[in-house]
């Protein structure tokens, strides 16, 4: 399983505006996640945010799913700059995975 992180800054002027729109962005990509999706603030600077997506069976059906959300909700309007995705995995499980796939 795979885990997508994604950050950036919000605009200052539409802080009040962009809870809702980020919100239904996780609400439309739960399905691809084992968790719940989740924002989170910086704790030394509220403007700079973070999306938590856990548990991606298939990172590519997510991230394309990912970008058709953003830009069908319009989510760059709130953002100074662009958004940041991450990916990452649990220690080892990108290698049992190489693995498993050369020994089929």
């Amino acid at each position: 399983m795979k885990h997508a992180y994604v950050y950036y800054r919000i605009d200052p002027a539409q802080a009040c505006l962009a809870p809702p729109r980020i919100d239904a962005l996780l609400g439309i990509l739960a399905p691809h996640c084992s968790q719940p999706p989740r924002r989170l603030q910086r704790c030394d600077d509220p403007s700079t945010w973070m999306e938590i997506y856990e548990g991606i069976a298939d990172f590519t059906a997510f991230s394309a799913a990912l970008n058709l959300a953003v830009l069908d909700l319009d989510c760059a309007r709130h953002t100074l700059g662009e958004r940041h995705l991450e990916c990452f995995s649990a220690p080892g499980s990108l290698l049992e995975n190489t693995a498993s796939a050369a020994s089929t």
